[in-house]
């Protein structure tokens, strides 16, 4: 597997409505909405279990934000906060982060097709704050049910005509 850990953050800043300082998309105005992506671990491990392969590291998928029992799908449209003991990070959910390609080398085969409906979702930045490593609060409104994260969730679209 490629080693990314230049990559990897132990802290991040957020802006509201620019997205994560020293990020390449950072004040980009077409990825504002989207500018936070955040993971359900569980979503990697049930692949890894479907497929029969160890389970490998989350942070490889190369989201900003992996969680553990949060059902970070049921988020999409949505506000929440997370606060790692810096204060609440406002967010809002928005459209499913899609798997690409590179899931097959930094992860394993089968892994960009496996985590279509659950490979995490954007977020537009809602307020300023930081972001760091380990354990978060995650609040919502909208109810969520730890036993189904990483579970696939699917767009639906209406019928156009």
């Amino acid at each position: 597997m490629p080693a990314q850990d230049g990559d990897r953050r132990t802290e991040l800043t957020v802006r509201a409505g620019l997205g994560i300082v020293g990020d390449r998309y950072f004040g980009q105005p077409a990825h504002r909405d989207a500018a936070v992506t955040v993971l359900a671990v569980e979503a990697v491990e049930a692949l890894a279990a479907e497929l029969g392969v160890p389970v490998p590291d989350p942070l490889l998928a190369r989201r900003n934000v992996v969680l553990r029992r949060a059902e970070v799908e049921a988020l999409r449209g949505a506000g929440f906060s997370l606060d790692c003991g810096a204060g609440e990070v406002r967010l809002r959910g928005g459209r499913p982060a899609n798997p690409c390609a590179w899931l097959d080398v930094a992860l394993g085969p089968g892994f960009h097709r496996g985590l279509r409906g659950r490979a995490g979702i954007r977020c537009a930045a809602l307020g300023d704050g930081v972001l760091r490593l380990g354990p978060a609060v995650l609040r919502s409104a909208v109810p969520l049910d730890p036993a189904r994260a990483g579970e696939v969730h699917r767009v639906v679209r209406a019928p156009s005509g």
